[in-house]
């Protein structure tokens, strides 16, 4: 990574189809859970510490594994990039699985890495740390609180190619109960592109506790010792407000621009004319009624089938609004698929059989 503080540059600026596709298509998600707490070393070095949290009725520890450290900020990525792919099928109305089959290659390229034998061995050694992190925290995902330890993934292996000796291709990963929840229940974030060209860790900190504590609001303030321990620094606070500072002057993170006061109040403001996607969280999923898995099965083919110019990812966005609005539906899965009719209807839709839709 470049000591520079800015973005880095981007490395692939013409990507094949298939990688525009997922660009253009998936939105980049971050779950709230981490975001708000210091789950993640910002170390680029190797850091065997055992960190303890513990502010306002939330605690965390995290135990290292040996020999391979805390996972970082960068290793996150792994869990982004996963997070972004579950969360896509679960508004397309697939099933959520646990476990995920990634290109090895379009993670490198999404995520801005370099691609070569030297980034694959570095991806192994993130997937070790994901792996062998013990972690105990009262923090609940989806209302459900993991009352063991956990790592942050259960397993990943390889799949080599079989026409070039030791070319690793594609990886399965299986999620913690914990991530996994956290993405079911929709408690995630959109985060800007950009955040994969943040090569340091507290640009990336910034960005993220940024992202989630400004919400739909233009400003949050924090003050500078509260985001000193918020951000999970490993640098004293004269370090912290020198670093600060300097991202403070180049203003380059997405989204947002951080000032920082004379009484040592920290601003974050979002920029102005940005439009920042806040729909899908401003109520968690467990509060609003629960649409039956098959249910959205159901209506995803009616819509596939009805030959209608329809976005069925845009349809179920115009209903959970609908429900975050004050809906209430005595049954909700009734509500959603007459809903769905309708809007095939008003389109030209025809029948469809499997969808149970006969007009």
């Amino acid at each position: 990574m470049s000591s520079k503080i800015g973005l880095l540059p981007e490395r692939y600026h013409n990507k094949d189809f298939f990688i525009a596709d997922i660009l253009d298509n998936i939105s980049f998600k971050d779950d709230m859970a981490s975001m708000g707490y210091p789950f993640f070393s910002l170390s680029k070095n190797r850091d065997m510490r055992v960190v303890k949290y513990e502010k306002d009725n939330t605690t965390i520890t995290i135990n290292p594994s040996f020999p391979h450290g805390l996972p970082t900020i960068f290793d996150k990525d792994i869990l982004l990039y996963c997070g972004s792919h579950l969360m896509d099928r679960i508004n397309k109305g697939l099933p959520p699985n646990k476990t995920l089959r990634i290109s090895v290659r379009d993670f490198m390229i999404v995520t801005n890495r370099s691609i070569g034998g030297r980034s694959y061995g570095l991806l192994e050694d993130a997937l070790k740390r994901l792996l062998g992190v013990s972690i105990t925290t009262n923090i609940e995902t989806n209302h459900v609180k993991q009352t063991e330890g956990f790592h942050l993934i259960e397993h990943y292996h390889f799949v080599e190619s079989t026409h070039f000796k030791q070319h690793r291709v594609a990886l399965a990963i299986t999620l913690s109960d914990w991530f996994y929840n956290s993405i079911v229940g929709k408690e995630v974030l959109t985060i800007n592109r950009d955040y994969f060209r943040l090569g340091k860790p507290l640009e990336r900190r910034f960005y993220e506790i940024a992202r989630k504590h400004c919400g739909k609001s233009k400003q949050w303030s924090i003050r500078l010792e509260k985001l000193y321990d918020k951000v999970g620094s490993i640098g004293n606070m004269r370090m912290f407000r020198f670093y600060l500072n300097k991202i403070i002057d180049t203003n380059h993170l997405p989204d947002y621009t951080i000032e920082l006061t004379d009484n040592d109040m920290v601003v974050f403001n979002s920029r102005d004319g940005e439009k920042i996607d806040n729909f899908e969280y401003a109520i968690p999923l467990g509060e609003l009624p629960s649409i039956r898995p098959e249910t959205i099965q159901r209506g995803a083919v009616m819509v596939r089938e009805s030959e209608a110019n329809l976005d069925y990812y845009d349809l179920r966005e115009q209903f959970s609004l609908s429900l975050q609005a004050g809906f209430e539906p005595q049954n909700v899965d009734g509500a959603f698929i007459a809903f769905i009719k309708t809007k095939i209807v008003h389109a030209g839709g025809i029948a469809t059989k499997q969808g149970q839709f006969i007009l």
